[in-house]
């Protein structure tokens, strides 16, 4: 069996222990569909499997490294007969890391970390006057495994803590005061102090934090997000940083990734900008090596694959044969 994974820095060894019998290939986002010939299955991580790669090509199974599938043209892997899978955050430990860099992020940006290190540099004591999480209000947007675990941390430093989710009617953990649809979405932004964005992405949702969010957000507002960069109109957010209506932003994952280092907003003194780690833990790795190895294994034997997305009629066409 050959595997090709879309992501040249992942080391090969933990694959050559789990995957004895496989043959397993990396590479770069842009040489991803070069290489896709001859392979049975494919892990994109961050390239593209679009509608020409699913049709020219021999696999029978996209196996993402994680939960995003933005990039998988899912309708076409099903007319052409491709299984896709992902690995669920609450499987792998990812929601659970990725919530505690939200803390993380939202803790650092409401007691102005970086103002407080300059301040002990320039020799200035007790300062600055910052916020802190109790008392205030924190808004989660989106209650996935991202956002349900974020409330569980959340809670604990003491906030008010509302969300924001498509289908209200199921409601929220014990921890969320109460669940708004979208529809709800201003009256939401107003009330709080701290927006989380823990999302699902999609093409329905591109910018879907755009400036009629962030205009209808409480001054003062502190943004973050850790989920990912096409939610959110990142021109509408500098302007809305420039002009003081939000007060800061934590930002993991940004519009087009790597970020451009020099760019406004990974630079701007309101902003506290890191590069899409947020998940990327000890602990997340080593179960989502051996869940993805696992799900290999059940389609090399033939077995139900876990965790797929789609159900296309043919696929028996393009299983391995051994």
């Amino acid at each position: 069996m050959r595997l090709l994974i879309g992501f040249d820095q992942y080391p090969l060894e933990p694959f050559a222990t789990l995957l004895p019998d496989w043959e397993v290939v990396k590479t770069s986002p842009d040489r991803f569909a070069e290489l896709a010939d001859g392979m049975d299955v494919v892990t994109p991580i961050a390239a593209t499997v679009d509608a020409e790669l699913l049709t020219a090509g021999t696999f029978g199974l996209v196996q993402q490294f994680g939960v995003g599938l933005e990039k998988v043209d899912i309708d076409a892997a099903t007319e052409a007969g491709v299984l896709v899978s992902r690995l669920p955050g609450d499987v792998t430990g990812n929601a659970d890391s990725v919530a505690e860099h939200a803390v993380l992020l939202a803790l650092a940006l409401s007691r102005e970390l970086d103002g407080a290190r300059q301040a002990l540099r320039d020799g200035r004591w007790s300062q600055p006057v910052a916020r802190a999480l109790f008392g205030g209000t924190v808004a989660i947007i989106g209650l996935g495994a991202i956002g349900i675990a974020a409330a569980k941390r959340l809670a604990g430093f003491g906030p008010r803590l509302i969300a924001v989710r498509a289908r209200p009617e199921l409601g929220g953990p014990p921890e969320v005061e109460r669940v708004y649809g979208v529809d709800q979405l201003p009256e939401v932004l107003a009330q709080a102090d701290v927006v989380l964005s823990a999302l699902m992405f999609g093409e329905h949702n591109r910018n879907f934090f755009d400036a009629g969010a962030f205009a209808a957000m409480k001054p003062g507002a502190l943004f973050v997000n850790v989920a990912r960069g096409g939610l959110v109109d990142e021109a509408a957010l500098l302007a809305a940083l420039e002009s003081g209506h939000i007060g800061g932003a934590g930002l993991d994952v940004h519009a087009v990734e790597p970020a451009d280092p020099a760019g406004p907003l990974v630079n701007h003194p309101k902003v506290i900008a890191t590069p899409h780690i947020a998940g990327v833990t000890q602990q997340m790795m080593q179960r989502s090596l051996i869940a993805f190895t696992d799900n290999l294994k059940r389609y090399a034997a033939g077995e139900t694959l876990l965790w797929t997305v789609n159900e296309p009629s043919q696929v028996a066409q393009r299983r391995p044969q051994g």
